[in-house]
């Protein structure tokens, strides 16, 4: 059976003048784009104009909220009430939406940001909270999970559909969690390190661990982060190791389950 499998990147997160990011030269490498909703980056200007990028590659687009926190680029942690982050998440999402539909495209996934990503993987009621959230506005929407963690517990429970991720440039703890990027080798910056990384992963179906660790999990798509200098580089080296072992690359199409 041929391996199919997704790239994703995190993008839309420059800020008036102030750019982060190759998005345009990510937008040619990738197939499904997670976009910053303004609360932790981003501004209506950039969404717009990173959503007509996304429609003119034929880039499945996807909303990427986070906690409303510029300064911190969404990576503090902050504690709020379950009803207040689900609607935050209606909040950023409907603005998504809105600007996808401008630019004659729609919005077909959601993924968390930063510390609500990383909060809500080792929280499956928090998890929940959010998911509910989104599903309230679009019930068709395919939730992106940290493959394997709390939030794929969330999505499982919740019956709807999801797409599992893994990152090409982070390691993985033995509980399927990132390494703290406060932590040294927590980021990959080896592009040659990176492709034949991932393409194992694929291949084993398994997330495999700092330790050598494999845990078997659904690989649907894999994250490449735009805000990092060989941002690009890695994820040419990604999309072509993948193409070398024989695996089709586009858009997840969701699962349920």
């Amino acid at each position: 059976m041929t391996l199919s499998v997704d790239l994703n990147a995190d993008m839309g997160e420059s800020f008036g003048p102030w750019v982060m990011g190759r998005d345009a030269e990510l937008l040619e490498i990738i197939t499904s784009a997670n976009i910053a909703c303004g609360a932790h980056a981003g501004d209506p200007d950039v969404m717009a104009g990173t959503m007509a990028r996304a429609v003119k590659n034929g880039v499945g687009i996807g909303a990427h909220p986070g906690f409303a926190d510029l300064q911190g680029f969404g990576r503090r942690r902050m504690h709020l009430p379950h009803e207040t982050l689900a609607n935050l998440i209606r909040y950023q999402l409907g603005a998504a939406q809105a600007m996808a539909r401008a630019a004659g495209g729609q919005v077909r996934h959601l993924k968390l940001h930063g510390a609500l990503g990383n909060m809500t993987s080792e929280d499956p009621d928090l998890a929940r909270a959010c998911y509910e959230g989104a599903l309230s506005v679009d019930p068709d929407i395919i939730i992106m999970v940290l493959a394997a963690t709390a939030q794929e517990q969330a999505v499982r429970d919740l019956g709807c559909a999801w797409a599992g991720e893994i990152f090409a440039d982070r390691a993985y703890n033995d509980d399927a969690t990132l390494v703290d990027r406060s932590q040294p080798g927590a980021v990959i910056h080896d592009a040659s390190l990176a492709g034949p990384r991932i393409a194992a992963m694929v291949k084993a179906g398994a997330i495999i661990t700092e330790s050598g660790k494999e845990i078997p999990t659904a690989i649907d798509t894999i994250c490449l982060h735009g805000d990092t200098p060989e941002a690009v580089e890695i994820a040419r080296a990604v999309r072509a190791a993948l193409e070398a072992d024989g695996v089709v690359l586009k858009m997840f199409e969701g699962r349920r389950g």
